[in-house]
């Protein structure tokens, strides 16, 4: 598609973009300064302002990340191209709609990874389509792994939802000049993206700054307390050499601290008053003394409006790809019920009582999900809703995939490329992608696509808001249906 460049000035200084048919778009935008030595345990910080016109045309650096594979899934087009290195790698993407007239709605996008990988350079998150459509789109780059989220002495915590939080105050101050509209930004995310989204929701620093937030397959329960980030702590600072404090830290290298990450998988998570949270997937998340959904149930965020839901089949994502779907047994689905349940037989009797077709594989992928995203994502809604004047809204996204022989299903991250309304790209078509062979329902993308907008825009997808009494949920597939959540007894997370 032929372009022309467009030249916007922020607060920080010019950036030339392309000015496309029907969309521009800006790459690579830093709103923070480059995380480098010490810097890379500290707050962030703002950027320096430059003198002429700064290039963003082109896709910068990303966080240093290791490798991300899922057996025989090809996750390239989530994951994106992994470690591109650079300093300044803070940085957003912009999107925005061909007409020149300001207000439009902004939301801005959180990607997911296990907190240890992705970046807005993934080609899932092509923001072209929100443009078309009339929204300014945003994605942020943030701090991974041992720099973003590892809890050290001497290190402020979080520091990778640190720099959401900066991107969000960047978007405050600048968005205007992209035909944004700085009092109406909805923030939305997926999996790790999606928990700190719900941090943020829960975070009084964010007051101002978001007016709606959507959480796409998180947690309000996804938050590891402080005695379960030390024993990470614990383990990289052995395996490194270090002592565990940030100025020990500060004088690894990225490349070393991204090596030691094969180190850290395995730890045993669990307390005597606390399951893990991620079922050992990922070392590292949010570290908080409360869970965002006891802080939103208190009141906090009552006032953003809230879109929350998960996948049917989240945890075939985790057993689709390694062959365990077809081969697990009775014993594996008890199994994964022990990582987070003191009754892991009765509970995992009571998930076969709701699927009594169900294979092991599936019930222990239904498991999997519940502890993982359901029951977070449940809690934060019940959480959220039972406050007078707050607007919830459910849903679940059953369409199912074709891939690796139709047993990827309504996978974890399945919904994204319907979201973004970009089931066309080829990377994410064939046996062994996320759509699998065949063409995707380009109705079901245009109608989902259209509901995030729409909530976006209003404050209202499409369908009944939820409370508690009625439980109502939109079921999204090839056809749409709203009704009532039907819950577990053995939650990790009842309410």
């Amino acid at each position: 598609m032929p372009h022309r460049e467009l030249v916007v000035r922020t607060a920080q200084g010019a950036v030339r973009g392309r000015q496309l048919d029907d969309h521009s778009v800006f790459l690579g935008i830093p709103y923070a300064a480059p995380p480098v030595g010490a810097g890379r345990f500290a707050a962030p910080r703002p950027h320096a302002p430059w003198e002429g016109v700064r290039d963003a045309t082109e896709p910068g650096p990303t966080a240093p990340q290791g490798p991300r594979r899922f057996g025989s899934m090809d996750m390239a087009a989530y994951f994106g191209p992994g470690w591109v290195r650079g300093a300044d790698y803070l940085t957003v993407n912009v999107w925005t709609p061909g007409s020149t007239r300001p207000g439009a709605p902004v939301m801005v996008f959180v990607h997911g990874g296990g907190f240890v990988a992705g970046s807005n350079r993934s080609s899932l998150y092509d923001g072209s389509r929100f443009a078309r459509d009339g929204v300014v789109l945003v994605t942020v780059n943030y701090r991974l792994g041992i720099p973003g989220f590892l809890d050290l002495p001497g290190a402020p915590r979080n520091r990778g939802l640190l720099d959401v939080l900066e991107a969000l105050r960047w978007v405050r101050q600048n968005i205007g000049v992209f035909g944004g509209d700085p009092e109406n930004v909805t923030l939305f995310g997926q999996s790790a993206g999606a928990t700190m989204t719900g941090a943020i929701l829960a975070d009084p620093a964010a007051e101002g700054l978001v007016k709606r937030s959507i959480i796409q397959s998180g947690s309000g329960r996804g938050a590891f307390t402080s005695e379960q980030a030390s024993r990470v702590t614990t383990a990289a600072a052995e395996a490194l050499g270090v002592a565990p404090h940030s100025e020990a830290f500060a004088e690894v290298s990225d490349e070393r601290l991204v090596e030691v990450m094969s180190d850290l998988s395995g730890i045993d998570l669990r307390t005597m008053t606390d399951s893990d949270p991620l079922l050992g997937l990922s070392p590292f998340s949010i570290v908080l003394a409360r869970q965002p959904a006891d802080v939103v149930a208190d009141g906090q965020g009552a006032d953003v409006d809230l879109l929350i839901g998960t996948n049917a089949e989240e945890g075939h994502l985790y057993l689709a790809p390694f062959g365990t779907l077809s081969t697990s047994t009775t014993a594996d689905a008890e199994a994964t019920a022990a990582l987070f349940h003191p009754d892991p037989a009765g509970c995992a009797r009571t998930f076969r009582r709701s699927r009594p077709r169900a294979t092991s594989g599936e019930l222990r992928s239904a498991l999997m999900s519940e502890a993982l995203f359901v029951a977070g994502s449940r809690s934060l809604a019940d959480a959220h809703a039972a406050h007078p004047g707050s607007r919830t809204f459910r849903y679940e996204f059953a369409w199912r995939s074709p891939a690796l022989g139709g047993e990827l299903g309504a996978a974890h991250t399945v919904e994204l490329p319907f979201v973004f309304d970009v089931t066309d790209q080829p990377d994410l078509q064939g046996p062994d992608s996320l759509l699998g062979s065949g063409k995707p329902p380009a109705e079901l993308a245009a109608r989902m696509h259209t509901a995030w907008i729409s909530f976006a825009a209003t404050g209202n997808p499409g369908w009944t808001p939820y409370d508690r009494p009625h439980r109502q949920i939109m079921r999204i597939a090839e056809t749409w249906e709203v009704g009532q959540e039907q819950r577990p007894e053995h939650s990790p997370a009842a309410s």
